[in-house]
């Protein structure tokens, strides 16, 4: 199994560990689709739109009837806020930096929130000008001060041409990675033939991969085509098609095939992860034909090239994740500015589940050395 890799820490003479938001978000401000969008689609691609005294989400011209907002302010989910009330430090730099300095963090790395739900777009042309538009104004924003502001590119997945073609500009644009949801694009298969093209490009360029879930898409799903209660969609979404993920990148030789690629998969925790990894290697053991291009352990494939954030209260699965001799696959991410965040206080949270649990000694792996290893910085 693989182990941490070992870098010279940079912090050593201070004494003080950098502390790096893995998993942090913004929300997009109008200016993205008002300003930064190709004029051609500007009516067309993801946008929230006024209705009546509240707002919806639009995605090809077209309302979806549901608000993003409240899902972006924190403990706001379940009021009626709209996008003119999302707080500053989710879209200015300059206040984010802010806020990154009362809570005691030194990075982070940033996420979207409604173009998380990007993959609903039909339209192929439509997606790549949304991605375009979103990640130009992502390059902006981070260019605040690139030492502390990190940014993922959106993948327009519906083409695998346009998804290179971002993967290109992203890189030159000075991006740390790019991410898409993990259901399926139009039916597209994350272990297809035609997928190859993305892994090659994403490795070849060193930018990270995180897979990126969320609540509020219609694309087909293990939720969707199940409930429409969103207590039992939130429930289902992120951990299980986060599952289907790790099954489907590890049991399919991807990460064979590209050695140097890194790939992370977020916001579903990490309960689930040592549960998923022994039945891979039970099913390795016992049905490994069936997949023949699995050729080394699940368990040893996830360790070398794989990563996970865990939420600030999973003490006892982070402790059973680093038994396995995996704490160096786990970031930690604070959410921020989503309804469920903690805020204020989330590394608080983080320190006292680490000394609850008793395992001081992997705080500055999970806060600092892993998440540099994941955003290609170590």
């Amino acid at each position: 199994m693989g182990a941490p890799l070992i870098t010279e820490e940079p912090y050593a003479s201070s004494g003080t560990v950098p502390v790096y938001d893995a998993d942090a978000h913004i929300a997009e401000p109008t200016s993205v689709w008002q300003e930064y969008t190709d004029p051609k689609y500007r009516d067309l691609v993801m946008q929230c739109r006024p209705v009546g005294d509240l707002d919806s989400i639009f995605v090809e011209d077209s309302g979806i009837g549901m608000s993003c907002a409240p899902a972006c302010i924190p403990n706001a989910y379940g009021t009626e806020v709209t996008w003119d009330d999302i707080v500053p430090g989710s879209y200015d730099p300059a206040e984010r930096l802010k806020v990154m300095d009362d809570e005691g963090l030194d990075a982070a790395l940033m996420f979207p929130s409604l173009h998380l739900l990007s993959g609903d777009i039909a339209d192929a042309d439509v997606a790549a000008a949304n991605a375009r538009a979103y990640n130009r104004w992502m390059t902006d924003f981070t260019s605040e001060n690139p030492d502390r502001l990190y940014g993922v590119g959106v993948t327009p997945l519906q083409s695998v041409d346009h998804a290179v073609a971002e993967i290109e500009f992203c890189a030159e644009a000075g991006l740390t990675g790019m991410t898409f949801r993990p259901e399926r694009y139009n039916g597209l298969e994350l272990f297809s033939e035609e997928m190859n093209r993305v892994w090659s490009s994403a490795e070849d360029h060193d930018m990270t991969i995180a897979i990126h879930g969320s609540f509020g898409s219609d694309m087909t799903s293990f939720a969707k085509t199940r409930y429409s209660n969103q207590f039992y969609v939130h429930m289902v979404c992120h951990p299980f098609e986060q599952m289907a993920s790790v099954m489907e990148i590890v049991a399919s030789g991807i990460l064979d095939d590209h050695p140097r690629l890194r790939v992370g998969f977020f916001e579903s925790g990490l309960g689930w992860l040592p549960y998923w990894l022994d039945r891979l290697d039970e099913h390795k053991e016992s049905m490994g034909h069936l997949v023949p291009r699995l050729k080394r352990e699940p368990t040893e494939i996830f360790s070398e090239q794989c990563f996970v954030t865990m939420e600030a209260g999973e003490g006892e699965a982070f402790a059973q994740l680093a038994d396995m001799g995996l704490a160096h696959t786990v970031v930690w991410g604070s959410d921020y500015p989503h309804y469920d965040c903690t805020y204020p206080g989330a590394l608080a949270e983080l320190d006292d589940t680490f000394e609850r649990i008793g395992r001081n000694d992997l705080r500055s792996e999970v806060v600092y050395t892993n998440a540099r290893r994941f955003m290609g910085l170590a």
